[in-house]
């Protein structure tokens, strides 16, 4: 009977280690401690491919969106209008990673509607934008890049985005392929708000913008406030010109 005991215990106490071993598997080691891939931390539900390395091949999430490629480009070719009443012109190039999954051509018109639409920066009535297919002709690059591309892209200008947010680098603005596929967690609009977001927040660094703060819970949220890692109780806003006038927050100094 004891030796059936004994077994017994021995056997519940490997089942016990099996198991903390296999959860062992799914946590990863993120800026807030122990990251669960089941949970809703951006750096996993957002993101699994976190947990297989870094890796250079193309890998497909769940909802179908590769989440490395190849690191090459396709051009969105032509040219769009020139939006704006007035100032300098500023040209833009848009790219869309090959293998992505996204046609150039989609994405170049969504941003240029963004870009063009009378809320978004043109509204100052002191700048101009118009997209161009020739790269000596532009002043910037907007790329959609898959997330590990995105990261070295990124990494260049020593920006650590952990494969999880987009980044501006002096001419470059890299959109994360994940964020444009997904959002982020508790963002509470639709997804097609936080694209709309993520390419003014982006190209208004490129205009030299800064980082701002939330003016108080339930206000909208100013562009160029950091959506993507929360809203700090102000409710989701994708322009920069809110009702005809210019909608800003406190400046976060250095950022």
């Amino acid at each position: 009977m004891r030796r059936r005991r004994r077994r017994a215990v021995l056997l519940l106490v490997a089942l016990l280690a099996a198991g903390a071993g296999a959860a062992g598997v799914t946590r990863l080691s993120g800026p807030d401690g122990p990251v669960h891939l089941s949970g809703r931390h951006p750096l996993s539900a957002a993101d699994p491919s976190l947990a297989n390395g870094t890796g250079d091949g193309p890998r497909t999430e769940p909802s179908g969106y590769p989440t490395a490629g190849p690191g090459n480009f396709a051009v969105a070719d032509g040219r769009s209008p020139v939006h704006g009443q007035d100032g300098p012109l500023r040209r833009y190039r848009v790219e869309v990673e090959q293998d992505a999954g996204q046609d150039v051509d989609e994405f170049a018109a969504t941003v240029d509607a963004v870009l063009g639409d009378p809320r978004s920066w043109i509204a100052s009535g002191e700048l101009r934008v118009q997209r161009v297919p020739e790269a000596d002709a532009a002043d910037f690059t907007i790329y959609l890049a898959t997330p590990a591309t995105s990261e070295r892209m990124c990494a260049e200008g020593g920006l650590s985005t952990e494969r999880y947010t987009s980044c501006r680098l002096p001419g470059r603005v890299v959109i994360n392929l994940a964020r444009w596929m997904e959002a982020v967690p508790d963002y509470g609009a639709p997804l097609e708000v936080y694209r709309t977001y993520v390419v003014n927040h982006e190209v208004g660094h490129e205009f030299g913008e800064l980082h701002q703060a939330c003016p108080e819970p339930g206000a909208p949220a100013p562009v160029m406030q950091q959506q993507t890692y929360g809203l700090d109780g102000c409710v989701a806003n994708a322009w920069p010109y809110v009702d005809g006038i210019r909608y800003e927050g406190e400046p976060i100094d250095g950022v």
